[in-house]
């Protein structure tokens, strides 16, 4: 049991205190403002506060934690064998040159997100805009890194402390915007098809889509046999996403109503679990969000509790807000769609901080490390580059025993047309991960 003295706790310290040491150091520990009972303890013990009270770990504050407004912060950005460090502080009596416990609240929080920004072309935060891109550490999971720094200064003035002992675990995610290439489009949008691939001179694409209809050959974007085989030779947790919402012009998934579409989706419910892949226009009309995970539950006949929205597109907090209206548990949409790395510093869960209220909520965020059209689309590798820049993400979620979530799509999968050579980097992927879980 560690103790911990504040001058004063509130929502934001009591919210990062519990994140440090009982999810991520794995240590139980407990709070007091009383300074006589800190120093009369005999407890292990750290003091988060402004001067040294006796003989214990001190951390030097800094104010972040003890604001309840929202605005503009001076980060003190520095660097030392090289790691990035924020919130520096300079009394010689800490353990540490920086706020820690600020650092880490400002990038899970996504404090950044709740400033004035500049949006993409589909009202996203940008990478580019995040201090992790601006200063080279985006593909760090530095929250995990400091902790464990932490910890280390713990140890070293209480040998006995102990720590729950953590191991590297893989989430694979597969988001399906799109169940078939041709199957179940419907006429209009079929002959729609056919002529767009006449005038561009696509001929084998028009005997290809004709073959698919007659059932003389497989859809291309019928990729989950290949998935399920996969994931039952690695034993790998899994989640589909899948996009239930009605057709739109980056909503292109086939009807909800479609009979093979939700016979498919209940056999996947066999071998993984499914969540809801809230659609693009549901942005702007979150209204739509709940039709569309009551339409996904009366097809599964469970609960929805899992959520990834399409293109990613969010807005703190109000999207996730609307989740939680919605009794979604989990969301896996943490990530950028043009770059790999940590949008949240972070290789671990952790519960969405409603900043703007200023309190914790039970949302679950899983952070993911990479998407599959970010490699090849965002940073425009070759098959080969792609997989050596998943095995350094690997590696170092791995160095800090984190969680390793990846994202791809059905359709990335079919090792056709645009994604020829993609499927090998996804079984590649798969086996490098499973040698580091042994």
């Amino acid at each position: 049991m560690l103790l911990i003295y504040t001058d004063k706790l509130t929502n934001r310290l009591g919210y990062t205190l519990n994140l440090v040491f009982r999810e991520l150091m794995g240590t139980d520990y407990s709070i007091t403002t009383d300074k006589e009972y800190f120093i009369e303890s005999s407890l292990p013990k750290l003091s988060y506060s402004n001067h040294k009270l006796c003989d214990e770990v001190f951390l030097c504050k800094t104010d972040l934690l003890f604001h309840t407004t929202i605005g503009l912060q001076e980060l003190n950005y520095f660097e030392q064998d090289g790691l990035p460090y924020i919130f520096r502080t300079y009394s010689s009596d800490s353990v540490c040159n920086y706020d820690v416990l600020a650092a880490v609240f400002y990038l899970v929080s996504r404090y950044e997100e709740y400033l004035p920004f500049i949006k993409d072309e589909h009202a996203r935060f940008k990478a580019e805009d995040s201090l992790a891109y601006k200063k080279g550490f985006l593909e760090k999971p530095v929250v995990n890194i400091w902790v464990e720094e932490l910890k280390v200064k713990l140890l070293e003035r209480y040998s006995d402390m102990a720590f729950k002992e953590k191991v590297f675990t893989f989430v694979n995610t597969i988001d399906v915007d799109s169940v078939f290439s041709y199957v179940g489009k419907g006429f209009g949008r079929t002959l729609i098809g056919f002529g767009r691939d006449l005038i561009k001179g696509n001929f084998d694409l028009c005997l290809k889509r004709l073959r698919v209809l007659l059932g003389r050959e497989q859809d291309p974007y019928d990729t989950f046999d290949y998935i399920i085989d996969l994931l039952k030779r690695y034993k790998v947790n899994t989640i589909f996403f899948v996009l239930f919402g009605y057709y739109g012009r980056y909503d292109k998934n086939i009807s909800p109503y479609n009979s093979k579409f939700q016979r498919l989706i209940k056999e996947l419910c066999d071998y993984a679990k499914v969540g809801i892949h809230p659609s693009y226009e549901s942005f702007e009309e979150p209204e739509l969000i709940n039709g569309q995970i009551k339409m996904l539950k009366s097809v599964l006949k469970k609960p929805i509790e899992r959520s990834r929205f399409h293109y990613l597109r969010f807005r703190l907090p109000e999207s996730y807000r609307t989740l939680l209206e919605n009794s979604i548990e989990g969301d896996y949409s943490m990530g950028y769609p043009n770059y790999v790395g940590f949008r949240a510093g972070i290789c671990s869960s952790f519960n969405f901080y409603d900043l703007a209220l200023d309190f914790e909520t039970k949302l679950r965020i899983f952070p993911f490390a990479y998407m599959d059209v970010a490699l090849k689309n965002g940073l425009q590798m070759s098959s080969d580059e792609a997989l050596l820049k998943i095995k350094s993400l690997v590696d170092e979620v791995e160095k800090v025993k984190g969680v390793f979530v990846s994202v791809w799509h059905n359709e990335s999968l079919s090792d056709q047309m645009e994604w020829k050579g993609w499927r090998e980097v996804y079984e590649k992927a798969m086996g490098y991960i499973a040698e580091k879980r042994r």
